[in-house]
């Protein structure tokens, strides 16, 4: 058994919601607790949740069956980035009811996160990416190293056709997001599929759906910052500057957690973080033929977590979606103004074109959306021995 905490054998009691007039925020959404609880835990329940699972086919073959102790940040980057392809393909006001029919672009998200080898986002994709990160199956990510991961496997998602920037050294280059954003690769859209029940599903959408040629003036950004806000524990002078990417409709918002045990970090109220726990194992879901997911256990039915923000580890990743340019500039315009306040320090720096420090051989030479990603990770990433598991 490993020291991160699991649930699966323990009577947890969960916590409602306090009764408080601070505001809830949930991924950009403004809520009060006294007047719109439903709305709140009808918000979280909708989100799709990740946990643990066992029982699904061998990764890679021959190996585990199982990530139970080693897969929580791979949970959640499973998370953040399922919270992106939601509001790609579905709205961030989109809702999931227990009992409810839902779309087929519901199904065909959540089915690139199953596990089995072929799904997109799946645990076996992001273990065996991740061994071209210099991380063997069944070794503990950091947030850097699952951002890096996700954005390999995106560029096989020609379905959602996401441009994915992972902004380095605490620096958002925008002249680079343009750059990326804009560019000429064919986008496959959003429209919903003609499918039917009998479809056949493999990487999250039917086999014979087409990719549409139509250029793209925009490609939807999924922005992930890694970020290190302290030594050993968080720095207060991050918090407020924290709080407020929660607030921002462009919010996913954060991966981290304590030591040796990810979280996903979706809103706050007063001092204390809410979020989602992968810490559950459960029974690994298989598609049945007709292509049915049975998706109750993908979605949280109980109130969600919360800790104090001051037990956050230092080492998080920051996550922001922008479906158009517009949301594009309008997040920047939130950094520029978050910025000016008194008494914020900025988490990371918002630039016009890549500063003269990058100026480095061994980053300059790599292009913003290279493939080549080990190496600007390994120049500027050391927080994954911070959650490295302590026995198994």
């Amino acid at each position: 058994m490993d020291s991160t905490l699991t649930y699966d054998t323990l009577r947890f009691e969960y916590e409602d919601f306090p009764e408080t007039k601070d505001p809830v925020w949930i991924l950009g959404r403004k809520y009060s607790v006294i007047t719109e609880k439903e709305d709140i835990l009808l918000d979280v329940t909708s989100r799709l949740w990740f946990t643990y699972r066992k029982n699904f086919p061998a990764i890679g073959g021959t190996g585990p069956t199982s990530d139970t102790g080693w897969g929580c940040m791979l949970r959640c980057g499973q998370m953040i980035f399922a919270q992106a392809l939601v509001c790609r393909h579905l709205s961030r006001g989109w809702r999931w009811m227990k009992g409810k029919r839902q779309t087929n672009n519901y199904f065909n998200v959540l089915n690139a996160f199953i596990d089995k080898k072929d799904s997109y986002y799946s645990i076996h994709q992001i273990a065996q990416m991740g061994v071209g990160e210099g991380k063997s199956i069944c070794q503990w990510y950091g947030p850097n190293t699952v951002a890096q991961v996700l954005k390999k496997l995106a560029t096989f998602d020609t379905w959602s056709s996401l441009a994915v920037h992972i902004a380095m050294d605490n620096t958002v280059v925008m002249e680079e997001i343009r750059r990326l954003c804009r560019s000429s690769y064919p986008c496959a859209g959003a429209a919903a599929f003609p499918a039917a029940e009998t479809d056949l599903f493999s990487n999250g959408y039917p086999d014979e759906v087409e990719v549409s040629d139509r250029q793209s003036l925009w490609k939807p950004l999924v922005l992930l910052i890694p970020l290190r806000l302290g030594l050993t524990d968080i720095n207060e002078a991050y918090m407020e500057t924290l709080k407020h990417c929660f607030m921002m409709p462009q919010s996913l918002v954060v991966i981290g957690g304590k030591p040796n045990s990810a979280h996903y970090f979706i809103g706050y109220v007063g001092e204390e973080l809410i979020y989602l726990d992968p810490h559950t194992t459960q029974p690994a879901v298989e598609p049945s033929y007709s292509c049915h997911i049975p998706d109750e256990s993908f979605h949280c039915q109980h109130p969600p977590c919360r800790m104090s923000i001051t037990e956050l580890d230092p080492s998080v990743a920051v996550g922001f979606f922008c479906n158009t340019e517009e949301d594009f500039i309008d997040w920047c315009q939130q950094i520029k103004k978050l910025s000016l306040i008194r008494g914020v320090l900025p988490m990371f720096e918002l630039v016009e074109r890549q500063p003269s420090h990058f100026s480095n051989p061994d980053v300059s030479n790599l292009a913003p959306d290279s493939s080549d990603a080990d190496k600007l990770e390994r120049f500027f990433d050391s927080e994954d021995e911070d959650f490295e598991i302590l026995s198994l």
